[in-house]
């Protein structure tokens, strides 16, 4: 047995890990693209480093982009078996595969405007809407702590990690040659502190683990309740400064959250009376879908159910779902709050917002959660005056805040903590997946510490045994 990481290698986007096992069966563990990686983003994404055709079966651990954001190019370049996910993925995955397409279709259309007065050849898209729609059918749906037998040598388990609606961690038994290997992958691990879902769940113990790395160097900020950060960002920013507060947010988790911190702020009757806008039809579908699951969430969530029935709405918000409506919020004079994707700021509605904004020193944009550092988030966070965007060259005026205690995925200690059932002795090799380089290294010698032996931090493509 062995296996090929396609993405997620020493970066945290693009989520693909090929399982190898004889004779001549193949498991593609998540198919993620790749975002706000600069101008390598679309020629990483045209080459998956393996025949879709070849495949025997994927199994998808959450439905974020960059871990299921190619499966419409997967199935439309030949792949044709069955995709294991949870209920709430596939529900998810379907709205955000959709949009995902019409961001591919529009995206090209801009693109091709350029390239034709440069005399260039036309691009095509990764994939289209209607592409799109071929995966659905190959969704077979898988409950939490449910053991499915994929075939004869293979035996799946969903647990719940806690990162977004219907996230989990894969938990693989597979039979190869007379030996038995158990083999998880973390996807994304999620906080034992988190706003709105439950805390991630132990696991069986394994033989093999991949594990993300996201945040493997640090801690989330808790000196100060998050509340009270957004309450002070809005504010400095609409109240004394009369200016508008930007939040770049992904539409699954991170609006969410951010739309039960300011119902949290009204029902302690803290508000400000100011319009709030979700800028973004996905993030308004999306948290129609959480809404729809309160089983997900933790107690106090379902607690504060029993008393408010809409724990994500307030007085002032607004819900903004055609293009039209979006550009008149640029021609609006007085203060506000604007909440749009997406949440590294690297496509979707939020950058025209940016765009219109980042100017005024009156103006905040808020990041809200990670943001890849070549990405327009990414680089806003780390100081940057001046960026481009579509193609226009702007200089930053505008403050740029940082809430990091929002963040869906756990840190250091949230993954010590989701790794405490195992123990170390047992576990064979554990490779370290979506994370920084830099980053890896220093969680790599947290877990030695924590007495795991053989930690791999694989490249890109880069094929190892299982033994």
């Amino acid at each position: 047995m062995k296996i090929t990481f396609h993405g997620a290698a020493r970066t945290v986007t693009g989520s693909k890990h090929l399982l190898h096992i004889n004779p001549g069966k193949k498991i593609l563990l998540d198919c993620g693209m790749f975002q706000g990686m600069g101008k390598q983003t679309l020629e990483l994404n045209k080459h998956f480093g393996f025949d879709p055709r070849s495949l025997n079966y994927v199994i998808i651990s959450h439905a974020h982009i960059d871990h299921i954001g190619l499966l419409p190019k997967l199935v439309k370049e030949g792949y044709d078996g069955p995709i294991f996910c949870t209920p709430q993925t596939a529900e998810l995955a379907k709205i955000l595969l959709l949009d995902s397409a019409r961001i591919q279709e529009g995206d090209v259309v801009y693109i091709n405007k350029q390239r034709k007065k440069q005399g260039r050849p036309m691009e095509q898209p990764l994939y289209t809407e209607e592409d799109a729609g071929e995966v659905f059918p190959l969704f077979r749906t898988v409950k939490y702590n449910e053991h499915y037998k994929i075939d004869d040598s293979v035996e799946l388990l969903y647990t719940d990690c806690g990162h977004i609606l219907g996230s989990a961690a894969v938990n693989l038994t597979v039979k190869e040659h007379g030996k038995e290997t158990r083999l998880t992958f973390s996807g994304d691990v999620g906080r034992y502190n988190d706003l709105i879902l439950r805390s991630p769940d132990v696991f069986p113990q394994a033989d093999v683990i991949i594990l993300e790395s996201t945040y493997g160097n640090r801690l989330h900020d808790v000196i100060a309740p998050a509340t009270d950060r957004m309450l002070n960002f809005i504010v400095d920013t609409c109240l004394k400064k009369k200016g508008k507060l930007i939040i770049p947010a992904f539409s699954v988790g991170r609006t969410q959250e951010v739309l039960y911190l300011l119902n949290r702020l009204d029902t302690e009757h803290r508000l400000p009376p100011l319009n709030y806008f979700v800028d973004s039809p996905l993030s308004i579908r999306a948290t129609e879908l959480v809404k729809q699951h309160p089983d997900c969430f933790n107690k106090e969530v379902q607690d504060l159910l029993k008393r408010d029935e809409d724990v994500f709405a307030f007085p002032g918000l607004h819900y903004l779902e055609t293009a039209q409506q979006s550009m008149k919020l640029n021609e609006m004079k007085g203060p506000c709050v604007i909440i749009s994707a997406s949440g590294m700021a690297e496509a979707g509605r939020v950058k025209h917002h940016i765009a219109h904004n980042i100017e005024s020193s009156k103006n905040t944009i808020l990041i809200v959660g990670y943001c890849e550092p070549r990405s327009l988030g990414g680089r806003l966070r780390a100081g940057v005056k001046d960026v481009t965007i579509f193609g226009q060259h702007y200089n930053v005026f505008a403050e740029v805040g940082v809430i990091d205690s929002l963040s869906a995925h756990g840190d250091y200690q949230d993954m010590i903590h989701w790794l405490s059932c195992q123990d170390p002795r047992q576990v064979d090799k554990l490779f370290l997946v979506h994370g920084e380089y830099e980053v890896q290294l220093e969680f790599r010698e947290r877990l030695l510490k924590k007495g795991f032996r053989d930690i791999e931090i694989p490249s890109l493509h880069q094929e190892m045994g299982l033994g």
